[in-house]
């Protein structure tokens, strides 16, 4: 059935250029039969085969990279749209939840109370030092269990978004969907955490300190967006700043 379909579409090219060069030499015909001129005919074709190579080239590599270019634009666009409302559903309240586990968060805290006057040159500053900060997660079998729960809640939030087809268009962000939905599975899977073991723990901790990493590196780079192209979305984020023990959403 799809060998038909790809015979078809081929037929409907064929006899479409077949029609065109059908039109092409009736003209010509017309023009030979009114001016008897072949010699003026064989000049203007032999200067438009000599163009056509530079206007394939046009074409196929300037104006196809320009809708390239801007198709690319649009697809970013959409997908940052997709990690606003991963952050506005469930990525905002898992810092808050994930860094609690953080012995060291007060450092990270330190570095990313992000105000209106941040510059290009302060979150990239910020996302060197977040690259090499150390990350480490205490967890016990009692303190996951809030954890868990926020993230059952958002299980079919997080299955909708890696359905996304723009999610190919960002692979830090994907890398980061797929570390919190493993997060989730590993969680879910788990019904009673008093009965686990040493190594449980270890593993679940291990998945926990994956996703913070790429969490607070994440929520960096979509600050960094909002701050760019849409302050009036950044304004509220910076008053949301699950980092900020202060923030609050009220100004003054």
């Amino acid at each position: 059935m799809e060998t038909d379909k790809i015979k078809k579409i081929f037929s409907w090219q064929v006899l479409f250029g077949l029609a065109l060069i059908s039109i092409s030499i009736i003209i010509y015909l017309i023009h030979y039969s009114i001016f008897h001129d072949a010699h003026h005919i064989f000049i203007y074709m032999i200067h438009d085969l000599a163009f056509m190579p530079i206007e394939v080239l046009f074409v196929s590599l300037i104006i196809h990279k320009m809708l390239n270019s801007r198709e690319h634009k649009i697809k970013l666009k959409k997908l940052n749209m997709v990690i606003g409302a991963f952050f506005s559903e469930v990525g905002t309240d898992l810092i808050e939840y994930i860094a609690a586990f953080d012995p060291f968060r007060n450092d990270i805290q330190n570095k990313v109370i992000i105000n209106d006057t941040w510059t290009e040159k302060e979150f990239t500053k910020t996302n060197f030092y977040l690259r090499l900060h150390q990350y480490e997660i205490e967890i016990d079998k009692e303190n996951i269990l809030p954890l868990r729960t926020l993230l059952t809640d958002k299980r079919s939030f997080l299955l909708d978004l890696l359905g996304n087809p723009n999610l190919l268009e960002h692979d830090d962000f994907t890398d980061l969907l797929w570390a919190v939905f493993h997060l989730t599975e590993e969680l879910v899977h788990r019904k009673k955490f008093n009965i686990c073991t040493t190594e449980d723990l270890d593993h679940i901790r291990g998945d926990i300190k994956r996703v913070y990493c790429l969490l607070v590196k994440g929520w960096l780079a979509y600050m960094k967006h909002l701050k760019k192209d849409y302050p009036y979305l950044y304004s509220l984020a910076v008053r949301t700043n699950p980092f900020d023990p202060n923030a609050k959403v009220e100004f003054g």
